[in-house]
């Protein structure tokens, strides 16, 4: 077997492996290097969102509702359940056959796109323009060359100070994911995409769920009138949650843990939980990547620097994903994967941050893309507003969820969208007909003039779209 590559890519998650997928369809020889196991040891590409992120957390999520929805809406369709209960174990078990069928999906698109895989860690040794040298450790310690080496080694979790993740009382996303019963307390420091959704679905299944969140703010980053009626229907159904707080000590016993801390009016707290998820953001992952032994150069925060184009400070070398500047979102990672591939190549990649969505997969869902209204207002952007609830929509109730909104943001003079904001059922699906309409600039009346399918969710983005002029027929 050659180890000599045109393209060699560190790292096998969403960015790496399409990038390298894409880099072997236009006609490179191409390797990519991941050292993800799964349970027998063997390879897992895939990375942080396969294994222990996105796919997992979704299959979670689909299954804590189910249940929710046996044991609390069944009924009002006539559906009679009794004796309803939870096996945990069969539910992490599907989860685990979906995590493998992805795992295995991608070892499928490597051999047919004649990818080179290798199982291990990839790291550099030396190199120059003219190529570089990567060792992989692995079961065996083998080096590769590759003239064009892509860096999508990924995240990790940040922990706190004093409080490393156990996996079994303080956990990580990798821990949130594997709880094998259902704690009666649970905590969730960080009301961010992780907490929320890991909060709840255990709740759903019975957990008492308890939310602390340092920011005065709910969900800072979502436009305030979304992030709101989040907030209220959140609420509502159990999630407590906390705003302003200060994490003092966290003490881990032999099966609780004790969080201390400070709430927002300044008195001093604590409480007792089973189990505690800390999901405070992510690190870029270089550990072990001998970037200053190759003078790969990194910024203050420990992020790959790099230019518009994913260029690093060494020739031939690019970086994308979660290790690089911007959104750590599975999608955007691998949009930077194909547009690396194909400027190796020597075409045009393209990726526009502006109409990068981002989704919130609790119930209701949240989903969003482009700017908020308090982004608008601090830029002195003049702009017009248009919302429509789900609860005028006919598809949401004979759906039996009309929580949530549309919402539009257009430019006051020109018409054209600069942001949609949605919250309620298929909000993940429905947002993307936004993010169309930005990509070719649409206005708010071409989205209100295109016929939607009635009855449908879809509808509520043309009604939103129309309340932008306050044409909405429903009002």
């Amino acid at each position: 077997m050659s180890k000599n590559f045109d393209v060699v890519v560190i790292g096998g998650g969403p960015g790496g492996y399409i990038a390298a997928i894409r880099a072997a369809q236009l006609g490179f020889s191409t390797a990519c290097i991941d050292e993800w196991k799964n349970a027998k040891n063997g390879p897992a590409p895939g990375g942080t969102c396969t294994n222990v992120g996105c796919i997992p957390s979704k299959a979670l999520l689909q299954s804590s509702e189910h249940y929710e929805h046996a044991g609390h809406a069944f009924g009002d369709h006539g559906i009679e359940v009794k004796g309803l209960s939870m096996n945990v174990a069969q539910m992490l078990a599907r989860k685990e056959t979906i995590v493998k069928q992805n795992n295995d999906g991608i070892l499928y698109l490597f051999k047919k796109n004649k990818v080179t895989f290798f199982h291990g860690r990839g790291s550099f040794v030396k190199g120059d323009a003219n190529g570089y040298e990567i060792k992989v450790a692995g079961a065996t310690e083998e080096t590769i060359t590759g003239k064009h080496i892509i860096v999508a080694t990924g995240s990790n979790p940040r922990a706190l100070p004093n409080a490393a993740f156990d996996e079994k009382l303080i956990l990580s996303n990798t821990g949130a994911l594997a709880i094998d019963a259902v704690p009666k307390k649970l905590g969730v420091i960080g009301a961010g995409v992780i907490g929320l959704e890991m909060g709840s679905v255990w709740r759903r299944l019975g957990s008492e769920v308890t939310v602390l969140e340092a920011l005065p703010a709910f969900l800072g980053a979502v436009d305030e009138q979304i992030a709101k009626e989040a907030h209220k229907l959140f609420a509502k159904q159990g999630l407590a949650i906390s705003l302003g707080v200060k994490i003092g000590s966290i003490t881990a016993g032999k099966k609780d843990v004790t969080v201390e801390y400070t709430d927002d009016k300044g008195n001093a707290q604590k409480a007792v939980f089973d189990k505690l998820i800390v999901s405070i953001g992510r690190v870029p992952n270089t550990i072990g990547l001998n970037a200053e032994g190759i003078g790969l150069k990194l910024d203050e925060r420990g992020f790959i620097t790099v230019d518009g184009d994913c260029k690093t400070s060494l020739p031939n070398v690019w970086a994308v994903g979660d290790v690089v500047r911007g959104p750590m979102l599975a999608h955007k990672a691998e949009e930077e994967g194909v547009a690396v591939a194909e400027r190796i190549a020597g075409q045009h990649g393209h990726v526009n941050f502006n109409t990068i969505p981002w989704v919130i997969y609790t119930s209701p869902e949240i989903a969003w893309v482009g700017k908020t209204e308090q982004q608008l207002k601090a830029e002195g952007v003049a702009y017009k507003a248009g919302t429509f609830p789900f609860m005028a929509n006919g598809r949401a109730r004979a759906l039996g969820d009309t929580s949530g909104m549309v919402k539009f943001l257009a430019d006051a003079k020109t018409d054209e969208i600069l942001g949609v904001h949605i919250i309620g059922p298929m909000a993940s699906e429905l947002i993307s007909e936004a993010v169309v309409a930005m990509e070719f600039r649409a206005s708010a009346e071409d989205i209100a003039r295109i016929c939607h399918a009635h009855p449908s969710l879809s509808e509520a983005t043309k009604e939103a779209a129309l309340a932008v002029d306050k044409r909405s027929l429903n009002f």
